[in-house]
């Protein structure tokens, strides 16, 4: 993002427009986020016993839901998706926030999609990814990838995680400061 962008944003969640992206701009920034969602979160911690215990086991896929989006211009490589498969219990909240985005500004993070349920585990590690449940979605990889900072490199636009938060889902770029393509259904 350009210094001008940071600045923006940094108008839009409270804090000095100086164009630094430093602790007091990630605290506010992730207060500002956590202030959209729901007042009684819909989704577990990301521990491992409390996804289990909500999701059920990784690679499940009898407990995947497919969602249609034909017509909201989501892609795939160039190639319009007809439909998502995800965990059943976060496909009514996904297709709500993909219908927002898509009507949005910032539709063009639908045009580079790069998946939902993928039974694997965590890049560089042995636990289950939140992808392996179906709760979580990838968008725009080229822009936002994981060793990628956010939002000083990345450039995932904050409205875009502002509609993920107000169904409750994190948004990793804001929360974690990288990886910012990867959004999920977890506190």
């Amino acid at each position: 993002m350009s210094i001008n962008d940071i600045k923006n944003m940094q108008r839009r969640i409270g804090v000095t427009d100086d164009g630094f992206w430093g602790p007091k701009s990630i605290a506010a920034c992730q207060a500002h986020l956590r202030k959209l969602m729901p007042a009684k979160h819909p989704w577990p911690k990301s521990d491992q016993a409390n996804l289990t215990k909500f999701y059920g086991k990784p690679g499940d896929e009898s407990q995947l839901a497919t969602i249609g989006v034909e017509g909201l211009g989501i892609l795939y490589d160039g190639k319009p998706v007809r439909a998502i498969r995800c965990h059943q219990k976060v496909a009514i909240s996904l297709k709500r926030v993909l219908t927002a985005i898509s009507k949005g500004p910032h539709k063009a993070v639908l045009g580079e999609y790069a998946g939902c349920f993928n039974n694997r585990p965590m890049r560089g590690g042995s636990l289950p990814s939140l992808h392996a449940r179906g709760a979580a979605v990838d968008l725009d990889p080229d822009h936002n990838g994981n060793g990628t900072s956010w939002p000083t490199r990345a450039i995932m636009p904050l409205e875009v995680m502002e509609e993920f938060a107000k169904e409750g889902w994190l948004a990793a770029g804001a929360f974690w400061g990288r990886d910012s393509m990867h959004l999920q259904a977890t506190q």
